[in-house]
């Protein structure tokens, strides 16, 4: 495992509404996070906000703007999409005036409502020489009552030689909306939540933060709570695992499932030697609902 400590620029996201995150061990290592938690993000977003819901059901499920930028979700898809994302951010710590990019395209078929949904995408982590290949995998199951729950493998069969990241990352994600808390978007709840606990990321911390006196682990618990501040406008407070963080969440056109997130990351002093911004910006395309 290498230690670059890139900046990981951007959380994209995607799926019908699959978002993704992060970069450099540590700042690919939120990168790659942000990369991850957008997909499942999205994609949960995805399914639960699109579809339409049978006229008996009382359940009400997340607003259709991005619930984290920086940490994952246990919400999961609905119908077959393919996507594509590529995010930011900067500056990368450890490092001065540099930012880094990361790219992920992937799919994700099945209702979480009905069965499960299963997301799988391929991380590129260094655009600029585009290389250092990996893969995630999702599943994800609607468990009624505004609730759902995901595992998740991320940077699986990453190149060691060439890879920034902790190892891969396996973990568990439990979220929920809740239900008295309605959104103008019909069907949708203003408040929801997520927590959930991991290895690699969210556990291990990098080399660069050791040297620091950071210490050699993180919480490897991390979660999330977001309230709708205006329609299609998520404020969203995350704890990655490895430090706090900020964000918005946006879905700017309300016929386009095009998705926005920007947030500050590192904001306390367990990891990392200074706050970093991130942007994503995701898009799905259905293929078949």
């Amino acid at each position: 495992m290498r230690c670059k400590l890139k900046l990981q620029t951007a959380l994209l996201c995607l799926g019908a509404w699959c978002l993704l995150n992060p970069i450099s061990l540590h700042a690919q290592t939120n990168f790659e996070k942000n990369l991850q938690t957008k997909i499942e993000s999205m994609c949960a977003a995805a399914g639960t906000a699109w579809p339409e819901l049978p006229a008996a059901s009382q359940q009400v499920y997340p607003n259709d703007a991005l619930q984290s930028v920086m940490s994952p979700t246990g919400w999961g898809g609905s119908g077959t999409y393919v996507f594509g994302s590529i995010g930011g951010i900067y500056p990368e710590v450890y490092k001065q005036n540099k930012g880094d990019l990361i790219t992920s395209a992937g799919v994700c078929t099945g209702s979480s409502e009905k069965a499960v949904n299963v997301a799988v995408s391929i991380n590129m982590t260094d655009v600029h020489r585009l290389r250092d290949f990996s893969e995630n995998f999702f599943i994800s199951r609607m468990l009624g009552h505004g609730s759902s729950i995901t595992v998740a493998a991320l940077q699986m069969f990453a190149n060691a030689q060439q890879s920034d990241a902790p190892g891969s990352t396996f973990y568990i994600a439990f979220s929920h909306a809740v239900q008295t808390l309605l959104s103008k978007t019909s069907g949708c709840s203003k408040l929801s939540y997520s927590i959930g606990i991991g290895t690699g990321r969210f556990l291990y911390k990098s080399p660069k933060d050791i040297e620091a006196g950071h210490g050699k682990y993180g919480t490897a618990v991390f979660g999330n709570i977001s309230y709708e501040i205006l329609q299609h406008v998520n404020l969203n407070a995350e704890w990655s695992g490895m430090n706090l963080g900020f964000s918005l969440g946006w879905r700017p056109f309300v016929k386009s499932p095009l998705s926005i997130g920007a947030g500050v990351t590192n904001l306390t002093r367990f990891s990392a030697d200074k706050p970093s911004a991130i942007l994503s910006i995701g898009y799905p395309l259905s293929i078949k609902r």
